[in-house]
């Protein structure tokens, strides 16, 4: 576990795992209402098994220090009124501290789970220094569609989820065409999660396999060209097209 200091002065820890060799970059793991458990370490281990120094901040620390809740009922009550204390606000703050302390990597992905899928969508629009992010089962992410997202952001989404009927999760997409939302048929909330009986192997396979993609093409590779009039964001990649003097896309690209 490291200590960093906040923008306001207080401390709080965070479970920081290396990569074995030159970082390709850093991953910012956002906890569950359950803490950093020994499940978030766990996610945290396998991101700097593949290159990443990941960086998983206990964001319960300033209501209740080094908390680890059971996946039960009980568990997630508390779980559930320590982030209600803590705050979107506040919890936004220290996921900042965060990223910066994480830049010195390279370019840094913030990945969220349940609670932190919900602040890691928040964050792609209120945190300075990512280049993209990635949101599990973010229950109020689909109801948060009004502004378009300033970074690429990739979400998760069981199709059997108690809390998010698909019906609000197509309108979110119906909403947010600059997001790529995807659902698995057959999973649950905490589907991801191997330790959990929602896990879902096939569903956690195919959206581990896209959230890898997405972190190696936004934080290895180049980042995308924001256009001027583009409704979200466009790939590095296009086609040198000539310009008009009447056009107002922005400057042409290579």
């Amino acid at each position: 576990m490291i200590e960093l200091t906040a923008s306001d002065g207080a401390s709080f820890t965070a479970y920081r795992a290396e990569p074995a060799e030159t970082p390709r970059g850093a991953v910012v793991v956002l906890q569950d209402v359950f803490g950093v458990t020994p499940e978030i370490r766990k996610v945290a281990d396998a991101f700097a098994a593949r290159g990443y120094v990941a960086i998983a901040p206990s964001l319960f620390d300033r209501v209740k220090p080094g908390v680890r809740l059971a996946h039960d009922e009980d568990g997630k009550a508390e779980g559930a009124a320590i982030s209600a204390q803590v705050g979107k606000e506040q919890a936004i703050s220290d996921i900042q501290t965060t990223v910066n302390a994480a830049k010195e990597a390279g370019k840094v992905a913030v990945v969220g789970y349940c609670w932190g899928g919900d602040l890691a969508y928040a964050a792609a629009n209120k945190v300075n220094g990512i280049a993209c992010v990635i949101g599990y089962d973010g229950a109020e992410t689909v109801t948060d569609y009004r502004e378009k997202r300033k970074v690429p952001t990739l979400l998760h989404f069981g199709e059997s989820d108690p809390e998010l009927p698909l019906e609000a999760i197509t309108q979110f997409r119906a909403w947010r065409p600059d997001v790529s939302a995807f659902t698995y048929p057959g999973a649950t909330h905490g589907f991801g999660c191997d330790e959990r009986g929602s896990f879902c192997a096939e569903a956690a396979e195919k959206a581990l396999e896209r959230t890898i993609f997405w972190i190696s093409q936004y934080v290895e590779g180049q980042q995308p060209i924001l256009l001027k009039n583009a409704g979200a964001y466009a790939q590095a990649k296009t086609e040198k097209k000539k310009k008009k003097k009447s056009d107002d896309l922005g400057p042409p690209v290579d």
